[in-house]
């Protein structure tokens, strides 16, 4: 290791070091002296004080003394001047030992010089810490008030009096964030807690001041500003009650992520954001099988096709996680791509990130990419999903999710992928629309590689529902409603649907990838199904509104190929648990690859001619649960 002299402050630092070592070896022999040192030892610490100090200074550079930032001194480094002042100290009784055998040396000496070496050098080093996080600020805080005859003016600093609901350890990790950040325009001025053997304590000196649903007057008597929600693992119920605390104080309220959100990342003061309706749905954080996942991901060649839309572009996150050598994004949209390239580039720049601007429609780019690049893993999410529109438009979703389905398919068995997992949906479960069948086919398409046994790569299948806040679902229309000042359109007051975290439905995804050998069809469980009606009415007072009153809510009655309610699994087939508590795998319901094949190519030939009634009748042929919306849906 290169010892480096010529850092900013290196000299001061080692001239500070110097006299603490210096006066840590004379006050020793002062304490043992009682203050009256003998002649004949004054001549002893002559020789040896320029040894025992160089020796130090040597090892407190071997320990990486002087390569730290001391104003983030912690234990670890108390633990390395302990360790460096045991073994200078070791050393040197060492050396004397073997050339005086302590003639003229007091063994006790050299016991209370260890004692003073790491008293002064950590005092030293915590000083700097404590000057940075508190004396610096304070002396700041002096100057403007000073500035403003000598009042301190809050409001013409700019600074916002925060209160932080939830006094664990991410309400203390967001108030040292603030508090060592001198950019952030927050003055914390204490927090909130259920808990009541924590009120009336303090965290870094800032009082715990009441229960959550006292905000309203802790709020008024403190004066503050803001209130932020620290408790990253609340359940739906709890950040319910809490929302309309913070809605009953009159002041502004943000939230932090949940659990499952930061999972990709560290709590910072970046992560704060406003409440958003996801924070609603109380989903619990998701145990991973971290090492199972990683198993066949790390140093591989990941494929995601749809790598710009909402599920493949958190696919592509989740899976940068875990390390893989190359990560190749297929998608057909210019813009999105661009964006998810560029957001995986900065934040993992040890992975190969490839863009591919391709359609799975197009078998030659497909055939190119596996060429190039030879992926180990696809996840394949591309897919057309706006029912409404898909119904006028057939032949483009038996275009994009079947035949985009049955090319991706042949090309990843001609090159042998280790593993293949589709992207499905609850629609694809006694489909009412041709979004729905067209899954249903590519998930029939799907599980017949492995069940005909003429694949040797790992076909699976992963279903889930609805997910929140995905381009063009509901809660952003209904979002976008609420601005414009209603009304908010629901097609049915019964009407459900089950909802997951964008987040929470990739990790499980990459999680039923690990447990897959082939031909299964996994299924997330999405808890309770949620009315749209109830959603639309949080959401409009998660924005300050009630509904019926300041926003209305209109029904327009369900659009072609809706249901009114979802779901999961199709009768007949047997669903088992796994070993992991939110997926449940299915055995699926065998048929014939090669009638499937032939009836693949008899779509793709109707969707040439655009014969919408053929090709609704093409696909209730191949999945008899399916009945159009026009055949009394």
């Amino acid at each position: 290791m290169k010892f480096r002299l010529f850092y900013k402050n290196f000299f001061i630092v080692l001239g500070i070091d110097f006299l603490l070592l210096t006066a840590s070896f004379y006050g020793a022999h002062l304490v043992r002296f009682e203050f009256e040192i003998p002649p004949n030892t004054c001549l002893s610490i002559k020789w040896v004080l320029p040894l025992l100090v160089t020796l130090k200074i040597f090892i407190f550079h071997f320990f990486d003394l002087y390569r730290g930032m001391w104003r983030y001194t912690s234990l670890a480094d108390l633990f390395n001047i302990i360790k460096a002042s045991t073994l200078s100290t070791l050393i040197i009784i060492t050396v004397i030992l073997f050339k005086t055998r302590f003639q003229g040396f007091s063994r006790s000496v050299f016991v209370i010089d260890w004692c003073l070496t790491i008293l002064f050098i950590s005092a030293f080093r915590l000083s700097v810490r404590v000057y940075f996080e508190h004396l610096s600020k304070e002396q700041l805080w002096k100057a403007v008030s000073l500035s403003f005859f000598g009042l301190l003016s809050k409001k013409r600093s700019g600074r916002k009096n925060l209160l932080i609901i939830g006094a664990g350890d991410c309400g203390e990790k967001i108030y040292r964030e603030i508090r060592d950040n001198a950019r952030l325009l927050y003055n914390v001025v204490g927090f909130l807690d259920d808990n009541s053997t924590k009120i009336g304590k303090k965290i870094h000196g800032i009082p715990v001041l009441s229960s959550i649903s006292d905000i309203r007057e802790v709020a008024k008597q403190i004066k503050a500003d803001e209130a932020l929600i620290a408790i990253p693992s609340a359940s739906a119920s709890q950040m319910r009650k809490i929302i309309e605390y913070c809605k009953g104080s009159d002041i502004d309220f943000k939230t932090i992520p949940s659990m499952g959100e930061l999972i990709n990342g560290k709590l910072t003061i970046n992560a704060i954001r406003e409440v958003a309706y996801r924070d609603l749905l109380g989903r619990e954080l998701i145990k991973l099988d971290e090492e199972q996942i990683g198993s066949y991901l790390k140093g591989q060649n990941v494929m995601v096709t749809g790598a710009g839309g909402s599920i493949g572009s958190e696919l592509c996150r989740q899976i940068c996680r875990f390390h893989p050598q190359r990560i190749i994004l297929f998608e057909r949209a210019e813009s999105p791509l661009y964006e998810i390239e560029l957001e995986l580039k900065q934040n993992f720049s040890d992975i190969n990130i490839v863009p591919l601007l391709a359609d799975v429609q197009d078998k030659q780019q497909i055939k190119k990419a596996f060429e190039n690049y030879r992926p180990q893993t696809v996840f394949h999410a591309a897919a057309y999903k706006h029912v409404p529109m898909l119904e006028m438009q057939p032949w483009k979703v038996v275009k994009n999710n079947i035949w985009g389905t049955a090319n991706l398919v042949e090309i990843a068995n001609k090159f042998s992928v280790e593993r293949f997992v589709f992207v499905s949906t609850d629609k694809a479960v006694r489909p009412a629309n041709v979004m729905g069948a067209s899954k249903r086919v590519a998930e029939m398409l799907i599980q017949s590689q492995n069940g005909c046994g003429l694949s040797q790569s790992r076909f699976m299948i992963v279903r889930f529902g609805n997910v929140v806040g995905s381009v063009g679902s509901v809660v952003p229309l209904f979002k976008k409603q609420i601005a414009k000042g209603g009304p908010v359109t629901v097609t049915h007051p019964e009407v459900t649907r089950y909802f997951m975290t964008i987040p929470e439905s990739c990790q499980l995804i990459l999680q039923a990838a690990a447990m897959g050998s082939g031909g299964e069809i996994f299924v997330l469980k999405m808890g309770t199904p949620i009315k749209i009606d109830d959603m639309a009415r949080d959401l409009i007072r998660l924005s300050g509104f009630e509904p019926d009153v300041d926003i209305k809510i209109e029904y327009i009655g369900l659009r072609p190929g809706e249901k009114l309610n979802e779901e999961l699994i199709i009768e007949g087939e047997g669903i088992l648990p796994t070993s992991h508590e939110k997926i449940m795998v299915l055995k699926g319901l065998e048929c014939d690859l090669q009638l499937l094949n032939g009836n693949i190519n008899e779509l793709t030939m109707l969707a040439e001619e655009q014969n919408q009634e053929k090709i609704k009748a093409k696909l209730q042929e191949i999945v008899p649960e399916y009945i159009p919306a026009n055949h009394g849906a």
